[in-house]
C-alpha cells in the first residue's frame, strides 16, 4: 500500500487528530482537489492508495461472500462497491499502525471547510461514548437528538435508514478494532455494512447536518451509475430474502436507537 503525506504550508498550531484521504490512482482531479483544499484551509491528510474495483477481475476479489451478499441485498457486487469496501478497511489500517486514538476518514469528492475538523471533535465531545459518528449522510428519517456539541451540531441518531454515504466520518481506536473484525468479510455495501452497530456493538451516532459538503467532481462516479445498480439487481422473487433482512434491520434498528447509550 503506498501512503502519501502532503502538506505544504507550516502549521501555527499542530493538528489535533490524523485525516486520511481515501483516493485511487485514475481519480488525478479528486486528489487535486483535496491539495487544493488542503492548501486553503491549513490541514494535513495522508493518502490511502485505494482500490479500483474496476481493474480487478472479479475472479480475483477476495474476502467476499456474494451469496449472503445477494441474500441480504438483493443485487450482485458492482465494481466500485467492492474497490470501496477494501479501501475503507485499509484506511482503518493504516490508522491503527500508527497508534492514533481517534481520526478522520475522507473520500475525494468531499468539500471541506476551515472548521470542519472542529466540529468532528466537538461531536465527538457531545457524545463522549461514540466508536463512530458519520459526518456526511444523504438522510436523516427520524432523527432521534442526543445532544448539541460545542460547536453547534446536534448529534444522534436515526430510527430509518440506511442513511447513505461514508464519505466523512471519525472513527476511535476502538471502532476501527470492532470494524475489522466485523467486516472483514464482505457482505453488504460498506455504507451500508458500517451503520448497522446493532450487529457490531458499536455505538454509532451521526450529525443532525452535514459537516462537510461534496466538491463538483463528485458527479464523476467512481462506484457506479444508476443504469449499473439496475442491471445488477436479481429476479423479484430472489430478493425475497432481501426484504426479509431489511424487515429484520428495521426493527433492529429502532430498538437500537431507543436503548443504545
Amino acid at each position: 500500500m503506498s501512503l502519501t503525506a502532503l502538506a505544504e504550508l507550516p502549521f501555527e498550531f499542530p493538528q489535533p487528530i490524523p485525516v486520511y484521504l481515501i483516493n485511487i490512482d485514475r481519480a488525478v482531479d479528486r486528489l487535486a482537489e483535496i491539495e487544493r483544499q488542503s492548501r486553503e484551509f491549513g490541514f494535513r491528510f495522508e493518502r490511502i492508495d485505494g482500490v479500483d474495483g474496476a481493474l480487478i477481475p472479479r475472479e480475483q476479489w477476495i474476502d467476499v461472500d456474494h451469496r449472503r451478499f445477494q441474500r441480504r441485498h438483493g443485487r450482485t457486487i458492482l465494481p466500485g462497491e467492492y474497490g470501496c469496501y477494501r479501501s475503507h478497511l485499509l484506511a482503518l489500517r493504516q490508522f491503527l499502525a500508527e497508534g492514533g486514538e481517534t481520526a478522520v476518514i475522507i473520500e475525494d469528492d468531499v468539500a471541506l471547510n476551515r472548521d470542519f475538523l472542529d466540529r468532528a471533535i466537538s461531536a465527538r465531545e457531545a457524545a463522549p461514548t461514540a466508536d463512530l459518528i458519520k459526518l456526511v449522510n444523504h438522510r436523516w428519517n427520524g432523527f432521534h437528538a442526543l445532544a448539541a456539541s460545542p460547536k453547534g451540531d446536534i448529534v444522534g441518531r436515526c430510527l430509518f435508514g440506511p442513511q447513505g454515504s461514508t464519505a466523512c466520518y471519525l472513527i476511535t481506536r476502538r471502532g476501527a478494532e470492532r470494524l475489522l473484525r466485523s467486516l472483514s468479510v464482505m457482505s453488504l455495501p460498506w455504507d451500508v455494512a458500517i451503520e448497522r452497530g446493532w450487529d457490531m456493538r458499536l455505538s454509532i451516532f451521526t450529525t443532525r447536518t452535514n459537516v462537510v459538503g461534496f466538491n463538483p467532481l463528485r458527479g464523476s462516479t467512481m462506484v457506479g451509475w444508476r443504469r449499473d445498480y439496475r442491471a445488477a439487481k436479481l429476479s423479484p422473487w430472489r430478493r425475497l430474502p432481501a426484504h426479509l433482512f431489511r424487515t429484520l434491520d428495521f426493527f433492529r434498528r429502532i430498538a437500537y436507537v431507543l436503548t443504545m447509550p
